[in-house]
């Protein structure tokens, strides 16, 4: 199920040629990896979502060219051509379940395909099996969606994004507004999908910890423009940048650095990199115990 991406020189203009005009990106030069998980990340304003906009070929680029699955789309391309390529891309807007609408919960899911012209019987076959996916119960199916609760609804939506079976998944700030064990709960499910689908993954959100704990690959975009990409060991790497560029730190990272002031430098220099996750944190630590015991035997010989 893989799909190639690829941005080239991408600028794109709000109302170009009027007084109105803004410049929101500007010479993007990006590739997708297949099959992985790339999260986007810079602060607001920065034309994050501009850019997953150009993604589902909901925006077209002012200048340059995109190529998804080999379909070049330039400020030229007609609408009409390109519906094919917007079904192979979901997206996963912040709060999906205000986009509802139907009279039921299966009825809503079943929408997307018969818009696409799956028939009625194979769209009810479909959606059902993505409501039982996303956690939903069978007695649930023919309740309105408007009387489920606010994470059911969500659930529900995500199903009919889902049941389009695309290869690209897009998470536009996919937790906001959940509860802590809702957060983890959600982005599990959607990493369980990637996982089993072999999905390309997008990931726009400003939680640092996600990045970190489930991003393979990391693109950094300030005012338009791509200023940093690599993995996120890459990426994290300089915390003082990161702090310049209003991003924050992960939460391991930034206790690691406060470790790093109250251990003796001769066993921080020996960490071979800086904790990402818990359980990399949690190796450091247990690494750091020891070296610290070697040094107390050493001494007291």
């Amino acid at each position: 199920m893989d799909i190639s991406i690829v941005f080239e020189q991408v600028d794109f203009t709000y109302s170009p040629g009027t007084p109105f005009e803004v410049p929101v990106l500007k010479g993007i030069d990006l590739e997708i990896p297949e099959g992985e998980v790339t999260a986007i990340i810079g602060h607001t304003g920065s034309g994050k979502s501009t850019l997953i906009q150009h993604l589902n070929v909901l925006l077209k680029p002012t200048k340059g060219k995109l190529i998804i699955d080999g379909r070049e789309i330039t400020a030229e391309s007609k609408d009409k051509n390109l519906k094919a390529l917007r079904k192979k891309i979901g997206v996963v807007f912040q709060f999906p379940e205000t986009q509802l609408f139907e009279e039921t919960v299966l009825k809503d899911v079943m929408f997307g395909p018969q818009n696409f012209g799956v028939s009625k019987e194979e769209a009810e076959k479909i959606a059902r099996e993505m409501l039982t996916l996303v956690g939903i119960d069978e007695e649930l199916f023919e309740r309105s969606p408007f009387d489920l609760s606010g994470g059911q609804m969500r659930r529900v939506a995500i199903a009919g994004v889902l049941a389009l079976q695309p290869e690209v998944l897009i998470l536009d700030e996919p937790t906001a507004g959940l509860d802590p064990l809702g957060q983890i709960t959600m982005l599990e499910m959607f990493m369980q999908l990637q996982k089993e689908h072999h999905l390309s993954l997008i990931l726009v959100t400003h939680q640092m910890d996600d990045v970190a704990k489930y991003a393979d690959n990391v693109v950094v975009l300030e005012k338009g423009q791509i200023v940093k990409q690599g993995s996120p060991s890459e990426v994290f790497s300089d915390p003082k940048w990161l702090r310049e560029k209003q991003l924050g730190l992960p939460q391991t990272l930034a206790f690691f650095e406060l470790l790093d002031q109250k251990i003796p430098e001769n066993i921080m220099l020996k960490i071979k990199q800086s904790p990402l996750t818990v359980e990399e944190l949690t190796e450091t630590l247990i690494e750091i115990n020891h070296q610290q015991k070697g040094r107390e035997v050493s001494r007291n010989e």
